[in-house]
């Protein structure tokens, strides 16, 4: 049996009439506030869909296939630049190339004397001392230059030799050596053209005072600069080779008095140098080393030559003394 309160709740709802639905048009108005569903769309694997996508530029229209747009976007991406904060992998930073640098820049470094002496076989011309040369104080002193090696694969020297025996070359086997610039850089691209010029007037000078029997241009651009001087400033362009050059190229010629020493360009032995492979350097040397062991031979017959021609005096000497 239901209670007072309740009886007169229902007496008024019979009263009132039936209650119309709820909704969201009431006094607060939210049917504009009402979440309603969108129509379910299939979904779509954009590698698998045969739909295309578009692709639009401000003048043409291209339709492109979903495989090929994102072939497109990591082939694009591949093509960024590297930023400097990674750069790429497997590529070597290059090294700005060295350009002049004045005598002042090593001026703390010493001379390299010449290692020089009269009647030699041969007096090596090379381009100036390197850093590891000056402060050592010996002749092709860095451990990645070919003289000393090549020197004696080629038979120039019958036995391996040493930078710290530059001085003794002249007595032990008459070879000489010398620079054609005197002071002290890192490589070659430090110093000056009009320096290396002059420099061959000094190398003249000494041909005169030394007569070598020849003298070894040990590169390319020493005899560059030589030919140059020598022909007016002519480049040697394809007048160059490496060898033996023409008797008129002799020098410190002395006219009526000494034809001048003979000159032979070999390959730089500097670790820079790579324009040569190994073998075509060593065989460029070898024809030196041919020549040197051929003239060393000679000059040992003509020694002992000398030697019986002197003692055959002597005793022709002493029987004349006894006999008187």
């Amino acid at each position: 049996m239901a209670s007072p309160p309740d009886q007169h709740r229902m007496q008024g709802d019979k009263e009132a009439g039936p209650r119309e639905p709820a909704t969201f048009k009431g006094r607060l108005q939210l049917d504009d506030f009402k979440y309603s569903a969108p129509e379910a769309l299939p979904r779509r694997n954009p590698r698998r869909s045969a739909t295309s996508c578009v692709v639009a530029s401000p003048t043409t229209t291209t339709t492109v296939e979903p495989s090929q747009a994102s072939s497109r976007e990591r082939s694009t991406s591949r093509r960024r630049s590297p930023t400097p904060s990674s750069p790429e992998k497997g590529k070597k930073r290059k090294r700005p190339s060295a350009g002049y640098a004045p005598p002042s820049t090593y001026a703390h470094l010493p001379l390299l004397p010449d290692a020089i002496a009269p009647n030699l076989l041969v007096l090596f011309v090379g381009l100036n001392p390197g850093i590891q040369t000056a402060r050592t104080g010996h002749a092709y002193a860095h451990p990645s230059n070919l003289f000393w090696k090549l020197l004696f694969s080629s038979g120039v020297t019958p036995r391996p030799c040493r930078a710290d025996e530059d001085r003794q070359m002249p007595a032990l086997y008459s070879l000489g050596l010398t620079n054609i610039v005197a002071r002290p850089s890192r490589n070659g691209a430090e110093l000056s053209r009009r320096e290396m010029d002059d420099g061959v007037a000094l190398l003249e000078d000494k041909a005169r005072t030394w007569r070598p029997e020849s003298m070894c241009v040990v590169g390319k651009s020493i005899w560059e600069s030589i030919w140059r001087v020598r022909h007016g400033g002519r480049p040697v362009g394809a007048a160059f080779r490496y060898g033996w050059q023409d008797e008129g190229e002799n020098m410190g010629v002395i006219e009526g008095e000494w034809p001048g020493a003979r000159v032979f360009v070999a390959s730089s032995t500097s670790g820079l140098a790579a324009a040569l492979s190994p073998a075509e350097k060593q065989e460029i040397w070898d024809e030196l080393g041919a020549w040197v062991k051929l003239r060393r031979a000679e000059r040992e017959t003509e020694a002992e030559k000398d030697k019986e021609e002197k003692e055959e005096e002597e005793q022709q000497q002493q029987q004349q003394q006894q006999g008187s």
